[in-house]
């Protein structure tokens, strides 16, 4: 997984509450369990009418948003299904950072494992960023380290946990975590197959 450090980014305005993931990733693009490709899908109820014509006035499809890294959206972000091809689609498009009010649990979960910072800030402070992203000024820094988003002139503090912060900094995802424990697990496997040889794997 890459490291999250500082993204200093086109950041896309997006002032919906309540988008769920079937919103982010739609059911009909949940059959494959590859993470690339799922872009096509990401919004694509909100990126497309019902016959499947383009929207070209929505927001991820207008310059310079089309390059945008960072999402800034409402209340209760991620709802719904606990669908992991959500923060895929994400990512797959290019996102590695949301800012939003809340987050649904298992979404926000989600999304520290697959490399994307969601970052948590009060509702005026959203709503300062979202104009500001409107604005032709619309780049925003997020500096994981120093736990700072700013904007221009503003800058604003988020928590997150210490243990999902050093993760991100490192780029340590569940198999990157159990890799640090590789000299661990070797001892304890000696151990195992000297106190109880008849446990060894045949090579």
């Amino acid at each position: 997984m890459k490291p999250f450090t500082t993204l200093s980014a086109i950041a896309a305005p997006l002032p919906i509450q309540n988008i769920d993931t079937d919103m982010i990733i739609p059911k009909q693009f949940l059959k494959t369990i590859k993470r690339t490709g799922l872009k096509e899908g990401l919004f694509y109820e909100l990126r497309h009418t019902p016959d499947g014509t383009r929207i070209d006035d929505f927001i991820l499809h207008k310059e310079p948003y089309t390059q945008a890294k960072t999402l800034i959206a409402l209340e209760n972000f991620g709802c719904g299904s606990s669908r992991e091809h959500a923060p895929w689609a994400l990512a797959d498009f290019g996102i590695t950072c949301v800012i939003a009010p809340s987050y649904a649990d298992i979404f926000y979960n989600n999304c520290f494992k697959n490399g994307i910072l969601p970052v948590v800030l009060p509702r005026e402070a959203v709503d300062t960023l979202m104009q500001h992203a409107q604005s032709s000024t619309n780049n925003i820094t997020i500096d994981l380290a120093e736990q700072t988003v700013r904007a221009g002139n503003h800058q604003f503090s988020f928590e997150i946990d210490p243990f999902r912060k050093r993760c991100l900094l490192e780029g340590l995802d569940d198999i990157g975590l159990t890799l640090e424990k590789t000299a661990d697990i070797s001892r304890y496997e000696q151990t195992r197959d000297t106190a109880q040889p008849w446990l060894k794997v045949n090579e």
